[in-house]
């Protein structure tokens, strides 16, 4: 009996020390997630607050009592920010398609095609991604402005559509699936491409869906390139249609109203990551992993 106590009492402390371990875990991802997330509440709240409120506010404040969707409506009148989400999705949508199609290839080819020098070719092809992003902004730009192709969609698509990082994710996916597969699929007198459309890309798809999502994500968000190659109003994106809201737009003050801009342009991108987060997890995880 004097055992079956004392194992009984080491098992409820056991238990208490893993309550109180886990409420410890819990507390500190409640701190994290209100950090994380209350930028993205301040955004939304002040989208909704009117301009004379906001700007009344000698102490700002967590809530509002007179919300109002005129913001919205001023974003999307007082610049064209329609026309920037337009030119967003036209380049999100082209950029990914074309980057699916060189990255899919070329991690076949490094993967599971026999070529002279494969092995160092694919280790030099790594090695790229060692140079900094701010030279090949240099360069990609020299080489755009000389085939006169600024301020066109192609000037923006173009420097995209390959992705070192990319290739070596799908690739080492690709490594992942047994040979004899390849090999009874060439007996059976299967091209290397429908081998590929057939059995490779499909055992894949969550890593071609994480590619996809991060590939749309990295557009939605691109910045400096499309700043710096594009003058033209009528070819900006969202991202560097910000700059424009705040300066030509709404002005410096008009604080809701940007906000407004903000929140409209961030959603697409939140409802993607939510819909598909898991994928993203997925996909990111067998990529990483051999066996």
């Amino acid at each position: 009996m004097g055992q079956t106590t004392d194992y009984d009492k080491i098992e409820k402390t056991a238990a208490f020390r893993d309550r109180i371990v886990k409420g410890i875990i819990y507390a500190l991802l409640t701190v994290w997630a209100v950090m994380v997330l209350f930028p993205f509440y301040w955004m939304v709240l002040t989208s909704l607050k009117s301009y004379g409120a906001y700007n009344g506010e000698y102490i700002p404040k967590l809530y509002t009592l007179a919300p109002t969707l005129q913001n919205y409506a001023d974003a999307f009148t007082t610049v064209p920010l329609g026309d920037y989400l337009l030119n967003t999705v036209i380049f999100t949508l082209i950029t990914t398609v074309l980057m699916l199609v060189v990255t899919v290839l070329a991690a076949f080819a490094f993967a599971r095609l026999d070529f002279p020098s494969k092995e160092l070719l694919f280790t030099l092809f790594l090695s790229l991604m060692m140079i900094p992003n701010e030279l090949v902004i240099i360069t990609n730009f020299v080489t755009i402005t000389n085939l006169d192709m600024r301020n066109t969609f192609a000037g923006l698509i173009l420097p995209s559509v390959t992705s070192v990082f990319y290739i070596y994710l799908l690739r080492e996916n690709f490594a992942q699936i047994p040979d004899q597969l390849y090999y009874a699929a060439k007996v059976d007198g299967t091209s290397d491409f429908k081998y590929l459309w057939k059995v490779m890309i499909p055992i894949s798809k969550p890593t071609l869906i994480t590619i996809t999502i991060l590939k749309v994500i990295e557009c939605w968000n691109s910045y400096v390139w499309p700043r710096l190659i594009t003058d033209d109003e009528a070819y900006f994106l969202v991202s560097n249609g910000i700059q424009e809201i705040r300066e030509n737009g709404f002005g410096r003050e008009n604080i809701p109203a940007m906000m407004a801009a903000v929140v409209v342009i961030s959603l697409p991108l939140i409802i993607v990551f939510l819909i598909f987060r898991t994928k993203i997890m997925e996909g990111v995880s067998r990529g990483g992993t051999k066996g």
